[in-house]
């Protein structure tokens, strides 16, 4: 991979220098449909600084990565360009008519939905791009999760969606779907080291109590959609991104670390003022 400077980041587009939570969050949905890429056409729609369109050929797809943005797309054509079977093109990705139908077996679509005004009209496009037998996967925010019960309104996205009515417009579109939730999780993993396979057993804690499955409210939803019912058969149940450098975990130990610093500082400087306070 060639030396080029990398974006700056503006909290509008991720890049892949940035760590801890969204660098999971981002990754893990590239994780999820990279084992589908392999000998496919894809198209990865908003692509961004373009890591995401490299990971999907670097595992054996023809890769196509169109962003509306011609700083990043520059970017992507010279920080990639090492990378065989990617190609980058600065387009609109709710006006993409300039595609011939049914071109692509696997379009992605992460981190663009909530970005756009005309969502059904990007969707329609989708529709007509993907090839029989062709996968969807588009993500998006949960607007009930990730903004009313934050109280936190990002000033990129201009059209969140609640779950219905993200379910909706997939619906009006794709006969077959399936529809995954995302969150970042503190989880205690515990996994075999043998070479034997058996089921997952999965349990969350609520409190005290254990209950069966995991059920929290996701912060997003993955849709994949399909014309037709037997492309989903292939997708996992349960997807786990694993980071070996435990990057979230990591800096939760420094802000604890410094919370224990700041609490003993100010506990001196308390002692002090009550030792000046005293009479000699």
């Amino acid at each position: 991979m060639a030396h080029v400077p990398v974006l700056e980041f503006t909290g509008e587009r991720y890049t892949p220098e940035r760590d801890r939570e969204i660098a999971q969050e981002h990754w893990h949905r590239y994780a999820f449909a990279r084992p589908l890429a392999s000998g496919r056409r894809v198209l990865d729609a908003a692509c961004g600084e373009g890591y995401g369109s490299a990971m999907m050929a670097a595992a054996g797809a023809s890769v196509l990565g169109i962003d509306i943005g011609a700083d990043v797309v520059a970017h992507a054509r010279a920080r990639y360009a090492a990378v065989p079977g990617v190609a980058f093109e600065q387009a609109d990705v709710t006006a993409l008519d300039h595609l011939p139908d049914a071109s692509f077996d696997l379009v992605l679509s992460f981190e663009t939905l909530e970005h756009v005004h005309e969502q059904e009209r990007m969707l329609d496009g989708f529709a007509r791009l993907l090839a029989p037998g062709g996968l969807l996967l588009v993500s998006t925010p949960d607007r009930h999760t990730y903004t009313d019960l934050t109280g936190v309104e990002n000033p990129h996205h201009v059209r969140e969606l609640y779950r219905p009515e993200f379910e909706a417009m997939v619906a009006a579109r794709f006969p077959a779907r399936r529809l995954f939730g995302q969150k970042l999780l503190f989880t205690s993993l515990m996994w075999a080291l043998d070479d034997r396979v058996s089921p997952p057993q999965l349990a969350s804690l609520d409190g005290q109590a254990i209950r069966p499955g995991i059920t929290n409210a996701p912060m997003y939803y993955v849709a994949a959609c399909a014309r037709e019912p037997s492309t989903l058969d292939a997708l996992p149940a349960l997807s786990v991104l694993g980071d070996q450098a435990e990057g979230v975990y990591e800096e939760y130990r420094r802000e604890v670390a410094n919370y224990r610093r700041a609490m003993a500082h100010i506990a001196h400087l308390e002692a002090e003022i009550q030792r000046l306070k005293s009479p000699a």
